[in-house]
């Protein structure tokens, strides 16, 4: 059995990609237009060039994402958050910065009892994260 996570876009799924490969590296594992499908995905022609599936990898874990479906009223996440465990405090700084940037800052980047980096935030296109650091005697135990 395997549980994964699937996200969709509303039709700004090319730019969520674009982000999440310079904000960590996310590697496409694969992207098919509903211009690729047999049908045009019975798309109308302004939807043709949207992501009708892609899969994206972070570290070991993968991520589906979509446009969805043309014409489906944008909804608000709510009930989960993505989160990502940085290697140190500046590169998750860095993430942080990144993904916020014209999104919502909901923990501001900060230092913890628990650790020497942590933040929360919604990006702009709405979907929650939690930038970790694992601490240097945690990184050394796993």
């Amino acid at each position: 059995m395997q549980l994964d996570t699937y996200i969709f876009y509303n039709g700004d799924c090319a730019a969520a990609l674009e982000l999440y490969q310079a904000a960590f590296g996310a590697q496409i594992a694969t992207l098919v237009r509903f211009r690729d499908a047999p049908d045009g995905g019975n798309a109308p022609p302004d939807w043709q060039d949207k992501v009708m599936h892609a899969v994206f990898a972070v570290g070991q874990s993968m991520i589906m994402v979509s446009d969805g479906r043309y014409g489906q009223p944008r909804k608000d996440y709510s009930g989960f958050t993505l989160s990502i465990t940085a290697a140190d405090a500046q590169s998750g700084e860095r993430i942080f910065n990144m993904l916020a940037e014209g999104g919502n800052v909901l923990t501001p980047w900060q230092s913890t009892f628990w650790t020497q980096g942590f933040g929360m935030l919604t990006d702009r296109f709405g979907v929650p994260w939690l930038i970790n650091v694992v601490h240097e005697s945690e990184a050394q135990a796993a």
